[in-house]
């Protein structure tokens, strides 16, 4: 899986293949998209319009010296600049309306294609690129494009008019004038790759930003207590001189570009006006036709002065659109095979088959692991830390894919079997529980959307929930605050207990679930996990070697190996056995820690 940082679409620089790929996005509002084109039309027309009315104003004024119908000119050019008003108005809404709809659909899109993304996705990106990746990048698509292209077709019909404009007054000056602005395209050529450069590592930047946020939330209490403020603060200033050092080198360009377009335009000007004195004085050039020429091309040559930044920012959209049509192009490594079979009950067994696994290549986590689970029966998964525990569990519901060997349900490959089939088979109880924003009995529900009041009251009565929810003033639907910060571990870990008893899947993963709790919570979510484990084939990651005593079979795992399986009688009979040791250890620990007190 690579990090956001490298997912970068190689044809990023092809306009023409973003736009083709980006074009089902825009197709259902394709008939508002062209209608608000169409209003280029004559916004950019009525420039010309402008333009060209001074030429029989000059007629009026300055020939006939007639004040009787100087008039109409003045009115004329308002009405003109009204009529164009509104239709930049009408545009304008009509471009907001589009950008927004297709902002939505690409970022609804992309959080469809988060929430299938692997684990090792998540493992490998912070917080904050994620939500700059898939949130700012689509802002920056529609918005940036939508209204680059509406100034572009805007631009294109009032340049072809004021040339119109300019061949009518004199066709030498208007050779002039275009050839100079062909000269603006390369300083433009020039800075593209720069931009690339910059836009990334502000991507980049931003998405360290975010998580400076993320963090700071989530750790608040490691914070403070740390006294880690000025730190955090440090940090965070990092960050912000990074983005302000790309945005004034992006600055610099703008305005290297402003600066350097600027120029042009006025040396063009420049020689207009010089050679249009000539033509004047020798009689090859009316006045009137002159003083229009010279408006048309002020108007013409104004919008270029900004070219830099309108570059600028059409260049960053594109490269946020490549970058979105990566994500969208993305294909997930955990995905169902061609022809997957369904998983509708467990009958008979789990087997690991030479399993190994690596999160990183040539460095295995996992070292040719075989064992079998009967169904109704708990295996329990003991061992130092980091001896693979948590990663068997966490091959089952394919949250990773095996490197060697397989996993088989029922004799048949997991990777053969649906994935939402398979996972719905299976509860998994953290020993940090995730619990979402919301009340008790949303986070309850989540094991099971459509569960009757029946069903919820005895998850919770099973839970041992029942006698804390009548204490609260709003009962099960009190507010439990952001992943449950207004809860105790025990609390917590109760309600992630009920939502998996909702579920009542045939598979139950317990990955150290009492391993973090104090004496008196860790025996009623003990009573609570026996409920859970009644009738059911069950993993148990478990550092309190006293809480799997009961077990089936105990799996004693080091260095990614099994060392030795059995039941708790059967490994304790073993001399200098690995489980035999591990136990005293622990006797001998708490036995101290109880002489101290």
């Amino acid at each position: 899986m690579q990090t956001l940082e490298n997912m970068v679409h190689s044809n990023q620089g092809d306009y023409v293949y973003l736009y083709k790929k980006m074009f089902p996005y825009l197709r259902p509002y394709l008939l508002r998209f062209i209608f608000a084109m169409i209003l280029t039309v004559p916004i950019g027309a009525l420039d010309g319009a402008i333009a060209w009315s001074l030429r029989p104003y000059m007629d009026v004024v300055t020939i006939k010296k007639s004040l009787e119908y100087a008039w109409y000119i003045p009115v004329a050019i308002v009405a003109f600049t009204a009529v164009q008003g509104i239709l930049n108005y009408m545009a304008a809404y009509l471009n907001g309306w589009l950008s927004q709809k297709i902002t939505n659909d690409i970022k609804s899109n992309l959080f469809s294609k988060l929430l299938n993304f692997d684990s090792s996705f998540f493992d490998k990106n912070t917080s904050g690129h994620i939500m700059t990746r898939f949130g700012g990048d689509p802002d920056s698509v529609t918005s940036g494009l939508l209204s680059n292209i509406r100034t572009l077709f805007t631009r294109i019909f009032s340049s072809l008019a004021l040339i119109g404009v300019l061949l009518y007054n004199s066709w030498i000056l208007a050779i002039i004038a275009v050839s100079v602005i062909s000269l603006i395209i390369i300083p433009l050529a020039i800075v593209r790759k720069r931009i690339k450069r910059i836009s990334e590592g502000m991507v980049i930047s931003g998405g360290n930003l975010v998580s400076h946020y993320n963090e700071t939330v989530a750790g608040n209490k490691i914070l403070a207590v740390y006294n880690l403020a000025n730190h955090q603060l440090n940090r965070f200033k990092a960050s912000l001189q990074d983005i302000f050092y790309l945005n004034m080198k992006m600055t610099k360009l703008g305005g290297w570009i402003g600066t350097i377009t600027h120029l042009i335009a006025s040396i063009g000007v420049a020689i207009v006006i010089g050679f249009g004195s000539y033509l004047i004085m020798s009689g090859k050039l009316e006045m009137k036709a002159f003083v229009s020429f010279i408006l048309a091309l002020i108007m013409l040559y104004t919008p270029l002065k900004s070219i830099g930044n309108t570059a600028l920012s059409t260049q960053a959209s594109f490269l946020a659109m490549g970058r979105v049509l990566k994500l969208l192009e993305y294909e997930a490594e955990i995905k169902n095979s061609d022809n997957p079979v369904v998983l509708n009950q467990v009958k008979d067994s789990i087997r690991f088959e030479n399993v190994w696994f690596e999160y990183e290549k040539s460095k295995p986590v996992l070292k040719d692991i075989n064992f079998e689970v009967k169904i109704g029966e708990t295996v329990a998964l003991v061992g130092n830390s980091g001896g693979g525990k948590s990663t068997i569990i966490n091959l089952i519901p394919r949250f990773y894919e095996v490197t060697e060997g397989r996993i088989l349900i029922d004799a048949a490959d997991i990777r053969n079997i649906e994935l939402f089939s398979l996972r719905d088979k299976i509860a998994v109880v953290f020993q940090d529980n995730f619990l979402f924003g919301g009340t008790i009995k949303e986070n309850i529900l989540l094991g099971k959307l459509d569960a009757t009041e029946e069903e919820i009251n005895k998850a919770v009565e099973d839970a041992y929930l029942s006698e804390f929810i009548a204490s609260l003033k709003d009962g099960i639907n009190s507010q439990i605050g952001e992943r449950g910060v207004l809860l105790s571990g025990g609390q917590k870990q109760r309600i992630a207990i009920a939502r998996a008893l909702l579920k009542n899947a045939p598979i139950v993963i317990l990955d150290e679930a009492t391993s973090a709790l104090d004496n008196k919570s860790e025996a009623i979510v003990q009573k609570a996990l026996d409920r859970l484990m009644e009738n059911r084939t069950v993993f148990v990651i478990a550092h309190r070697l006293s809480t799997v005593q009961n077990a089936t079979r105990i799996i004693v795992l080091d260095n990614g190996r099994i060392l030795e399986s059995g039941s708790h009688d059967e490994l304790m009979q073993r001399a200098d056995g690995a489980y035999k040791n591990l136990y005293h250890s622990q006797f001998k620990d708490k036995q101290a820690s109880l002489e101290t007190v």
